[in-house]
């Protein structure tokens, strides 16, 4: 191989230069060649390696300069498929070119729009598609421009949806709307390619087919991903909003979705696209946003591209053999060449330029080698892709099974639990039932005399009801006999009409028989004129005449006399008829009468019904008023007990507190439920003022006996003790206080109480003695150990009293240390005789286990008397705390009158603590 080292300056000085533009050179018109052979007027779909090439180079050049550069002069008015396999073209250039080729097509939006709007105008098959194309391609540059962290291909992953979406809500609702408007266009151009389109198979395997469903490749992946983003930012927009202002977007989704998942079904039937894309299946029905849970159960639909066969490359000629302008490029570039820098070495070529040429093929040669394993590169990268899309799908899949198992577990241990309470729930109800039938049958003795005052109240107010229902049946039989009135009234009326008709007809015939009469007597007097014309004639006929005549004259008289009958008997009628009709009108008024006399009666009744009501409402409330004045009473007696000196000297036990205020517990619920009553129906107030009654005693009960357990607790817990029991005082008293005031018993609360009771009642439990924790074997060791902590105590006490003498001696004089010593002299006598009664406490109870035990040891006597040791260690603690506590108190006596008051409440409190610590030495176990 020859050496390149001796190269000619002239040939370094320019050979750079000539490199960078000759390759230029060459990518422009592999771009040209791209652009020419995918963009033209022939009816078939653009093929997928020229369209490869174009999306190369704008990621070869970092733009889509070049693209825009050769596709301006593309005679696109001219051709309605040339401007629509351009628009295919401009879409897989802005889904899969450089990201910068979005800032390159906004610049020539105008043309993309003037495009449209041309097709837009002429009837042509493909200029309609090429106009709805052109919306689309400038609805999604203005879409991604809007949103850069959407790249054109839309595929983005949940996270960065998220940040696009922000947090303010009206951006989400926002940016849901510009999806919607952009998966509107993508509908509509598959809409438009499928209205021109036979749906049959064979029209998808022809080439004039195959050219209009091409673009809807590209239509399937933008659709795929729109419908996921729209689908979470829906379920996010109905976590933040109520469903009603989300009502338009439902529907428009709604609309969207059975139209996106028609256009999937019918192009996954279709042979063209089952070999070029996997077409998702969307669920049957939309997603039911109103369930946030419904979230778990959407899948993402996931297109996958199959790997392509490698399509055989042509050699592409960069002189082509034509008559147009570019068959004149490479000899006017050559002249151009050597115009500027001349002929390299003359016509004849060295061996380094041999070379040079050599390596540039090889060059080319791994360029194109290069270009391919790019190309196979992507293919295995959209496979992977593809795979990891439904390795995915299948774990959220198994995530949302998780999840739902791990609901349904947490749901089966919550039915669990809850059964078990209901359980414990129905025993504790079974055993209040029993005791509170027993309490019912005390209650309604009580208040047998509030029954009968009712049921006198109900029996009146039944009567009344009875009085009411006879004054109606009463109002109504004298409706009916006006009613009858009424119809006799009208057939009179009917009667006279009658009446009439048929005098009428009577005097019509009787004047036609007149009329007739006189027809006949002027025939007859034409008749006399001739008989009297032949008179003369014949005597005899004449004498004939006058006979007729006469008999014609009664005959006129006869039926004028019956005329007159006929009229008389109209007017009796008609006289009939008026007196009925006044009848009618008396009965009436009459029944008028009655009729306002019953409704002033009736009046009468409902204003006595309502005032007896009243009544019983005010007795019920009296009744209330009472009950609630006695309640007051209880209670303030029981909350006086607090501060009485008296009572210093009763003592209770933490059980027995324990016990009543579980109690007034009780009652407080059902002072609750017959309030509740009371407020549905005042005239009801017995259940009121049962549970009141009940829980005044039952409460002051407990407040009483609280303060006689602190009288034997330690000091903290027996204030706190006393508090709660003035609280529970102080608003008992309140919620009485309310019953008593019609105002404010609508505003009564007897919850209010349950929580001071509430807090009694745990610290009876806290001040519970703790040797029913100690196990029954270790009784007697216990008993021995709290009577030997008991004696200690004592010693220690009459040490510290002795100290105190001797002190007091060396501190005070006169009058002073006279009162001083008897003081701790009478404290020193008290211990002596406690000290005592411990001793002889102590042997009686060891006499007692020796006497009572038989052959068991000493452990298990204690075990089986297990109620008396525990009372046993009970007194022995309280004996020792109450000899600390006077030995605390002693010195302070010596200084004041309250100091002394109080030694003397101390040791009266001990008092009762000696007589429990004596008291189990008079009882005698069972043989």
């Amino acid at each position: 191989m020859n050496s390149i080292k001796n190269v000619p300056a002239r040939v370094l000085s320019r050979r750079p230069g000539h490199s960078l533009e000759a390759e230029r050179e060459q990518f422009d018109k592999t771009q040209a060649i791209s652009i020419s052979k995918a963009i033209n007027t022939q009816e078939a779909p653009v093929k997928e390696k020229h369209a490869r090439r174009i999306i190369l180079g704008t990621h070869h050049e970092k733009g889509a300069f070049t693209f825009w550069s050769y596709a301006i002069g593309l005679p696109l008015p001219s051709s309605a498929i040339l401007s629509w396999k351009f628009c295919h073209v401009l879409h897989k250039v802005l889904r899969d070119g450089h990201p910068n080729v979005l800032h390159d097509c906004q610049r020539y939006r105008s043309n993309i729009r003037e495009i449209g709007e041309l097709w837009g105008h002429l009837h042509d098959r493909y200029g309609q598609l090429v106009n709805v194309y052109t919306k689309l391609l400038l609805t999604k540059i203005s879409f991604h421009l809007k949103h850069p962290q959407f790249p054109a291909g839309l595929e983005v992953t949940d996270e960065v949806l998220e940040k696009a979406a922000g947090t303010d809500i009206n951006d989400i609702f926002q940016l849901t709307v510009e999806m919607f408007d952009y998966m509107d266009c993508e509908l509509k151009l598959s809409e438009s390619v499928f209205r021109q389109l036979n749906t049959a198979i064979a029209v998808s395997q022809m080439s004039s087919g195959q050219c209009r469903l091409a673009p809807l490749i590209q239509v399937i992946q933008d659709c795929s991903h729109l419908y996921h983003y729209t689908v979470k930012l829906l379920f996010k927009l109905h976590s933040c909003l109520p469903a009603d202002t989300l009502q338009g977007h439902r529907d428009r989704f709604h609309e969207q979705f059975h139209s996106l998942k028609n256009f999937f079904r019918r192009a996954s039937d279709m042979l063209y696209f089952k070999r070029l894309i996997q077409i998702p299946r969307l669920p049957e029905g939309p997603p039911n946003f109103l369930r946030a849970s419904a979230l778990a159960e959407h899948i993402k639909p996931v297109v996958v591209i199959p790997a392509e066969a490698p399509e055989d490359e042509e050699p592409e000629n960069l002189i082509e053999i034509s008559t147009g302008p570019p068959a004149a490029e490479p000899a006017v570039v050559a002249n151009l060449f050597d115009q500027t820098f001349g002929p390299p070495n003359g016509s004849v070529k060295d061996d380094r330029d041999l070379q040079i040429e050599t390596l540039k093929r090889e060059v080319e040669m791994l360029r194109a080698e290069l270009e391919k394993i790019k190309l196979e590169a992507q293919r295995y990268i959209a496979q992977l892709k593809g795979q990891v899309n439904a390795l995915e799908a299948e774990l959220e899949e198994q995530r949302k099974q998780k999840q739902k198992a791990l609901v349904d577990n947490e749901q089966l241990r919550h039915e669990l639990a809850q059964l078990r309470a209901a359980q414990q729930e129905s025993e504790r109800t079974q055993s209040l039932r029993e005791e509170a039938e027993k309490r019912a049958s005390a209650t309604e003795a009580r208040y047998a005399k509030l029954k009968e005052q009712h049921g006198k109240l109900v029996a009146t107010h039944a009567e009344l009801l009875r009085k009411n229902a006879d004054t109606a049946r009463q109002l109504t039989v004298n409706q009916q006999n006006q009613e009858e009135v009424q119809r006799v009234k009208e057939q009179l009326a009917f009667q006279v009409e009658q009446v009439k008709r048929e005098s009428e007809m009577k005097l019509e015939e009787q004047s036609d028989q007149l009329e007739k009469a006189k027809r006949e007597l002027e025939v007859k007097a034409g008749e006399l004129v001739h008989m009297q014309e032949a008179l003369s004639r014949s005597e005899q006929s004449g004498s004939e005449l006058s006979a007729r005549l006469d008999m014609l004259s009664v005959e006129k008289e006869a039926l004028s006399s019956a005329v007159q009958q006929r009229e008389a008997e109209l007017q009796a009628a008609q006289g009939l008829a008026q007196e009925r009709a006044v009848a009618l009108s008396q009965e009436q008024q009459r029944h008028s009468q009655e009729r306002d006399e019953l409704q002033g009666r009736l009046a009468n009744k409902e204003s006595q019904e309502q005032g007896l009501q009243q009544r019983l409402l005010a007795e019920q409330f009296a009744v209330l008023q009472r009950t609630a004045a006695e309640a007051e009473r209880i209670l303030r007696d029981a909350v006086g007990k607090l501060d009485d000196p008296l009572h210093l000297r009763c003592t209770s036990s933490p059980d027995y507190l324990v016990s009543r205020a579980q109690a007034a517990l009780e009652a407080v619920s059902a002072l609750e439920a017959g309030l509740t009553q009371y407020l549905t129906s005042r005239s009801d107030a017995s259940a009121l003022v049962a549970a009141l009654t009940q829980f005044s005693h039952l409460a002051a009960d407990t407040i009483i006996n609280g303060s006689a357990t602190s009288h034997l607790a330690p000091t903290d817990p027996a204030d706190r003790l006393i508090d709660a029991c003035r609280e529970c005082g102080s608003r008992a008293l309140e919620l009485v206080g309310q019953l008593q005031d019609q105002q404010t018993v609508q505003k009564a609360q007897a919850g209010l109480v349950r929580i001071p009771l509430q807090g009694i009642l745990q610290l009876g439990q806290e001040l519970r003695p703790r040797s029913l924790d100690v196990r029954q074997e270790e009784l007697g060791a216990v008993v021995d150990k709290e009577l030997a902590a008991t004696s200690a105590a004592i010693e220690e006490a009459v040490r510290r009293i002795e100290d105190m003498m001797n002190q007091a001696r060396h501190a005070s004089s006169g009058v002073k240390l006279e009162v001083n010593e008897r003081i701790l002299t009478s404290c020193t006598d008290l211990m002596k005789a406690i000290r005592l009664l411990v001793t002889a406490s102590t042997h009686l109870q060891k006499e007692i286990v020796e006497s009572g035990r038989g052959a068991a040891t000493q452990q298990e006597f204690y075990a089986k008397n297990s109620r008396w040791t525990e009372g046993l260690i009970s007194a022995s603690k309280a004996v020792g705390w109450g000899a600390t506590q006077l030995v605390y108190v002693a010195p302070g006596s010596q200084l004041t009158r309250w100091c002394f008051t109080r030694e003397s409440m101390r040791s009266s409190s001990s008092a009762p603590m000696r007589s429990r610590l004596a008291q189990p030495s008079w009882w005698q176990p069972p043989r």
